[in-house]
């Protein structure tokens, strides 16, 4: 087969194997996304496997396209047929197919974060609980952790343990607003995105049958990011490869990150215990970075104890040494920052687009962003306000929701008055009260105003009910780009925008025009059998922020948290604010397990990069709105020192270097060139019961010394420069390590 020809010895075993419960361990920038593309396209084409019996899961369409694609290169047309899009993209199909073994109509809405938001504020408010005791975001999320541990809010009302829980967080109604939550939605015909995870569940447990016929459809299942998953979907996985077990999960523990969505590792720590029988393949060799990058990574990873043991290497170049700028303050950072990227796209030819700019908080991006503009730089921001959150966007979209699904309050409660009719909120709530009072559904009051409520304001409502029953005629006789266009123009939608001649009013205009050119895109697209109105808002719904990046002019600097560069590669990157309490964040230091998380971010962040990377930190910096002393992240002295030199070109405060505690000391540049091969094992050193740091000013080279992490070792150099002092020492189980003495912490045995 010419597509393995490709593939080196493990990704060639990883794409081979196809039979049985298969584990693939994929290094960063080993290739991942090629061998689980290859392993589909060898089922179709070597195995004969239909493609309809193969579902593939990723965590974003994007990916799950481009997946698509590759296959489509090696099999043809075939690959169409396959089952792969995200989770919440699948199971939504498959929820819809079965929905009424739940109760839900098949035209179910998927409400966003925005949605839910809204809901939990009318409940609070119904309640006439204190916001500021209950926000929204901290009850959301709360929520949000049940259902991904598969906890309802029957079950969450009856622990007493959740109970406590609130109640010690002074929080004692969170039982009974998740239980309002889950009625309302559920009074909606909506769903929201934890729903389509949960609900699958349930209905694979409550409906054997449905289980059975899935588990025999799906006769290969393969879960790319394996180590991102929460608890409800490594269940789903679990259920539906029950009967063939050819599972094939790919992912890398050292890139676990997203436990605050849920994710757990254990997932994939712990997944041999599932499958005793289980295939695991390694792949370790990078593609991606120098040997300076892939080794310095390796040199921090190592510090985590919960990890699957690998040896991550590559062929690829020495390449630079990591760069280090210290500034004085977080506005100063963003000027080096910028210089930096200025001189190195004049002395190398780098283009704007091969350069990101990481962080760990999305506030930190201030301050970079008015050093580019200042220095002309294009830039963008990943994660920002995408084109479907914008006001004029969703409100379109409320109006095309609510003719698909009549049930659906949120988006009713949205454009009920838009453009204005007189009515107010106090009459949205009394139609709500009728609607209670009666057993009905709003539409139903709404539909029948004049049986419910009296008084003039009952005209405008049956206008606005005739109005969106006469939409309901229209969808059900034109595809989706058809009906929008009615919809938008018979609503009064876009007249009202047309008529703001104000810039902005302008721009609104145009983003909705914008709208309406996707749905003509989807409605033209050949391969989108289903036309309709509601299959379109469905795959708007289940859209993730890398999916909605549609910036024309690409050249520009990337600007995004760690988080939303997971999965990318540049040529070039700036991790900046590597400072204590801010990365590692001080939220994540209650724990070992939040500390290690951490490291994995940074993992992440180093790994980006593939030929040179530049770590930023400042002295001081704004933070809360009070200016705060900061101390370098201890990530920075996990890098072994042979990888990295302080960038002395760009620091500007030579007086006040002496003065200041921080790892750039110990870092000089000319260091040794070659590249030793970092020692990467499981051992783990408990320090000695009367360990006290030693006085290390009449450290010599012979001396036997003990260190925290790296545990008993022999000084064989003493090295002096300036007033930096530092030993190289040849660690029992770590190898030789260069430490500055006046920031590592030894113990001298005499």
């Amino acid at each position: 087969m010419d597509y393995l020809d490709s593939l080196n010895e493990p990704q060639r075993e990883a794409v081979v194997n196809t039979e049985g419960p298969c584990m693939v361990i994929a290094g960063a920038g080993s290739g991942k996304t090629r061998v689980l593309t290859y392993r589909i396209a060898h089922l179709i084409r070597a195995k004969g496997v239909d493609p309809f019996s193969i579902l593939a899961l990723t965590f974003t369409n994007k990916a799950a396209a481009e997946m698509r694609n590759r296959i489509e290169s090696v099999v043809g047309l075939e690959a169409k047929n396959l089952w792969m899009g995200t989770f919440h993209s699948t199971f939504a199909r498959i929820l819809r197919y079965e929905s009424d073994r739940l109760g839900y109509p098949a035209n179910f809405s998927i409400y966003d974060t925005d949605d839910s938001k809204t809901l939990i504020r009318q409940i609070i408010k119904g309640l006439k609980l204190d916001d500021k005791v209950y926000k929204p975001n901290v009850v959301l999320n709360r929520i949000s952790g049940a259902k991904n541990r598969l906890i309802s809010w029957q079950d969450y009302i009856n622990n007493p343990i959740f109970q406590a829980e609130d109640e010690g967080a002074m929080k004692p109604q969170m039982g009974k607003i998740y239980k309002i939550y889950c009625e309302r939605c559920f009074k909606a015909s909506a769903m929201d995105f934890d729903d389509l995870l949960f609900n699958t569940n349930v209905l694979f447990r409550d409906n054997p049958d449905i289980l059975n016929k899935y588990q025999h459809r799906f006769k290969y299942v393969l879960v790319d990011e394996f180590q991102d998953t929460n608890l409800s979907q490594y269940l789903i996985t679990k259920k539906l490869s029950a009967v063939n077990q050819n599972v094939c999960v790919v992912g890398d523990d050292a890139q676990s990150i997203y436990a605050f969505r849920g994710a757990d590792i254990k997932n994939i720590l712990n997944f041999e215990k599932d499958y005793p029988d289980l295939k695991v393949v390694k792949l370790e060799q990078n593609y991606r970075s120098t040997k300076v990058i892939v080794n310095a990574a390796n040199s921090v990873i190592i510090n985590n104890t919960r990890q699957l043991k690998k040896d991550v290497w590559t062929a690829n170049e020495d390449g630079d040494l990591i760069e280090l700028l210290k500034s004085n303050s977080d506005n100063e950072e963003g000027k080096l920052v910028a210089a930096s990227i200025f001189e190195e796209k004049l002395n190398h030819q780098i283009k704007n687009i091969q350069i990101a700019v990481l962080y760990r908080t999305n506030s930190q991006s201030r301050a970079i962003e008015e050093a580019l503009r200042r220095a002309n730089i294009k830039y963008k921001i990943v994660g920002g306000l995408s084109f479907y959150q914008r006001r004029e966007i969703k409100d379109l979209l409320a109006y095309l929701r609510f003719v698909v699904n009549q049930n659906d309050e949120q988006a009713l409660r949205r454009i009920i008055n838009l453009p204005k009719r007189g009515i107010g909120t106090g009459s949205v709530d009394k139609i709500i009260v009728a609607a209670n009072d009666n057993g009905l559904t709003i539409w139903q009051v709404v539909s029948d105003i004049f049986r419910f409520l009296p008084g003039r304001i009952t005209n405008a409502i049956d206008q606005f009910a005739f109005m969106i029953k006469s939409f309901m005629v229209v969808i059900q006789k034109k595809d989706a780009y058809e009906a929008a266009s009615y919809i938008a123009k018979q609503s009064g939608l876009l007249r009202a925008l047309y008529e703001d001649k104000t810039i902005e009013g302008l721009s609104r205009y145009e983003n909705v025009q914008g709208l309406l050119n996707a749905i003509k895109e989807f409605v033209d697209n050949d391969e989108n059998e289903d036309k309709s109105l509601g299959t379109f808002l469905q795959e708007v719904a289940l859209l993730t922020s890398v999916d909605q990046d549609k910036d024309e002019d690409n050249d520009k600097v990337t600007l995004m948290t760690i988080h939303m560069a997971k999965g990318l590669e540049f040529k070039n990157i700036y991790l900046v604010g590597m400072e204590e309490d801010l990365f590692p964040s001080q939220m994540m230091l209650s724990s070992r397990a939040d500390l290690e998380e951490e490291r994995r971010l940074f993992y992440v962040a180093i790994t980006r990069a593939e030929r040179k990377l530049f770590l930023s930190y400042a002295i001081s910096r704004y933070r809360f709105g009070r200016l705060k002393s900061c101390e370098p992240s201890r990530f920075l002295e996990e890098i072994d020192s042979n990888y990295i030199k302080v960038n002395r070109k760009f620091r500007k405060d030579p007086e006040t270097h002496s003065q200041t505690l921080h790892y750039a000391k110990s870092l000089v540049s000319g260091v040794k060139k070659t590249i030793p091969k970092a020692i990467n094992n499981n051992f783990t050193h408990k320090p000695s019961s009367d360990f006290k740091p030693s006085d290390t000013s009449n450290l010599e080279q012979g001396m036997k010394v003990e260190h925290l992490k790296f545990g008993f070792g022999k000084v064989v150099n003493i090295d002096i420069e300036g007033a930096n002092r530092k030993a190289k020492v040849l660690f029992d189980n770590f190898g030789e390590k260069t430490l500055l003495l006046s920031f590592a912490k030894l113990k001298i045995y005499t």
